[in-house]
């Protein structure tokens, strides 16, 4: 069974967006993954279409009616669909890599972008939507969100990789920060190749790059080894 993706957006012409080139564009002629888009306007019942209103209690902006999205979540995903609903906000739990495997290991998922001020909490509990953030940023909207979250996804669905191990090592896989790379020609601006990379001698290439992952990630990312204690 391929991953099959919903979402739920006010501008369904964002996607496929940069998700119909590349790997993903070809998983997606090739029947790895689906991807349907949905109009939540289309479920509005006033002649205008509206789908957002004031806030209660007052303040700036709009907010996501809970009557429109429910009926547009209702129609995505009825009753026995065994997909997790996400809802892209910028107050969600951070997206891992871990949740990243997780969800393309799945059926699929159902993707709520959000707009304006937000979302009414009412349809956020009484649908079940899981909110996850791609970063400590506000975006415009939930779009570019949940094409960075499918990106992540569609990649590791088998056969999307040309190499099935390729993304064993990279950043985040094992609790480290990817260690550097380096390819032709031997020197580039009086800058060579580290020796021990061309000795052919794997022990010792193993050994860099994990010395070489430990320190970067000691330098940049020093919260990732406090929550791998066991990586050392």
């Amino acid at each position: 069974m391929s991953f099959s993706a919903t979402v739920l957006t006010l501008y369904p012409e964002m996607f496929p967006g940069a998700l119909g080139l590349s790997l993903a564009g070809r998983a997606l002629e090739a029947s790895t993954w689906s991807l349907e888009a949905i109009q939540i306007r289309g479920f509005a019942t006033d002649r205008h279409r509206t789908v957002d209103d004031t806030p209660a209690g007052g303040g700036a902006g709009m907010v996501m009616r809970a009557d429109v999205l429910a009926s547009a979540i209702d129609y995505a995903s009825p009753a026995g669909d065994p997909r997790p609903r996400l809802l892209m906000s910028p107050r969600g739990k951070p997206l891992t890599q871990a949740r990243v495997r997780e969800l393309a290991a799945g059926p699929g998922a159902v993707i709520v972008c959000g707009r304006f001020e937000g979302v009414d909490q009412r349809v956020i509990e009484a649908r079940g939507l899981e909110e996850v953030s791609v970063g400590d940023f506000i975006l415009s909207g939930g779009e570019p969100a949940a094409l960075v979250l499918l990106d992540a996804v569609v990649r590791l669905l088998p056969g999307v990789m040309g190499n099935a191990v390729s993304g064993d090592e990279e950043s985040f896989e094992n609790g480290l920060l990817e260690h550097p790379h380096y390819t032709r020609p031997q020197e580039f601006e009086g800058r060579q190749i580290p020796e021990v990379l061309t000795s052919g001698n794997h022990k010792k290439i193993a050994a860099w790059r994990r010395a070489e992952s430990e320190k970067l990630t000691k330098e940049r990312r020093p919260d990732l080894l406090a929550a791998h204690p066991l990586v050392k």
